[in-house]
């Protein structure tokens, strides 16, 4: 009787000591080198979580990319089914201001936690970032937070301004994703050739490789190097990750990652012109029934789905014009009934959440099963 006392006793102290020791580990090696302070953000363009709960944040305005350790990493398998209404009227209400004073940036999920973040920009320029509670908002500290932070290299400069007059340093960064142990960034640089692909291996460290991108704009009968990608995922074709990327008035390009070598300059393969007229917002990719989907939100036409099979036996160039306004060639797609939809992610394994602007006006965030995308 007392060994087994003993015994339960040494158990009991061994998990006290097994949970000390949990609660005083270092930081993941990820966070070794991240600092506490204010970053100093200017803006959230562009967002995307990594390993171990770190959200990469995307500032246009000072052309950085910054690794904030959000500490989010209660997992969770399933996200929460959700339908908000009205709801850039309550994330204002929550801001202590109105819908139109503030400008939701973007829009990510935690893999994690499941969670749902948004990057808001407020009528003073002031940046803020807000995570959904339940049917409500809780802020995400941006200052005195664990971070790590990279400038862009030769970022386009802050007064560029295109042929309309219209400012370019909103494009220093475009788009933003981490994928396999880098934080992969689209937007434009100051050199000749504007359009840049970035490659930054993270934890970041004083390297990082950019090219520059051409491609056949088949709307327009033309090869460009200016336009910045406005949206891309990443797609597996015989065994070789390619960036398949979209860009305004609409056509997809991919390039295989591994062309993309720094201060190299980079032809895409155009595989479809999905339609002039339209600009890209969003694109994710999810799983079905044993096939692989991407699904593509845009300015002015509804969700696009395209089978990851129709990609794969594209084998073609395309290298004509398109001469018919907004008529589209290429890999082939199906529209989905959900126009108007502005931001778009997967919240796990069988759920998308998508923030649409309904007929009448009203912004609505909400879940939907892939079953029926």
């Amino acid at each position: 009787m007392k060994k087994l006392i003993l015994a339960c006793f040494l158990c009991a102290l061994v998990a006290v000591m097994m949970s000390n020791r949990d609660a005083t580990q270092p930081e993941s090696d990820l966070t070794a080198d991240f600092m506490t302070g204010n970053p100093e953000i200017a803006s959230i363009d562009q967002m995307s979580f990594g390993p171990d709960g770190i959200l990469f944040l995307g500032d246009s305005k000072n052309a950085a990319v910054y690794a904030v350790d959000t500490k989010d990493i209660q997992s969770n398998a399933e996200g929460e089914e959700l339908r908000i209404e009205g709801f850039d009227t309550k994330v204002a209400a929550a801001l202590g201001t109105t819908a139109d004073q503030i400008s939701i940036k973007e829009m990510v999920v935690n893999p994690i936690s499941k969670k749902i973040y948004f990057g808001v920009q407020t009528a003073d320029g002031s940046p803020v970032l807000l995570r959904i509670k339940g049917e409500g908002f809780e802020h995400v500290p941006l200052k005195e937070v664990s971070y790590s932070k990279i400038d862009l290299a030769d970022p386009i400069a802050v007064d560029a301004k295109d042929k309309r007059d219209r400012p370019l340093r909103t494009w220093a960064i475009s788009e933003l994703k981490y994928h396999k142990g880098k934080v992969l960034v689209s937007g434009l640089s100051n050199k000749e050739f504007g359009s840049t692909f970035r490659s930054i291996p993270f934890p970041f460290a004083d390297s990082q490789d950019y090219a520059s991108l051409e491609i056949w704009h088949a709307a327009h009968g033309a090869y460009e190097t200016h336009a910045p990608i406005k949206t891309f995922d990443i797609i597996q074709l015989d065994k070789v990750d390619h960036l398949m990327a979209s860009y305004t008035c609409t056509p997809l390009v991919l390039f295989p990652l591994e062309t993309l070598k720094n201060g190299e300059h980079t032809k895409g393969r155009t595989v479809a012109e999905l339609g002039a007229g339209n600009s890209p917002l969003d694109m994710i990719s999810y799983e079905k029934e044993g096939q692989t989907y991407f699904l593509m939100s845009n300015s002015n036409r509804p969700v696009m789905r395209i089978k990851y099979d129709d990609i794969a036996s594209f084998k073609e160039t395309m290298t004509e014009p398109v001469p018919v306004f907004a008529e589209t060639e290429g890999v082939p797609y199906d529209n989905l009934p959900f126009p108007y939809v502005l931001q778009m992610d997967k919240l796990d394994a069988t759920n998308v959440v998508y923030l649409q602007r309904a007929s009448d006006g009203d912004l609505v965030l909400r879940t939907r099963t892939t079953k029926w995308m």
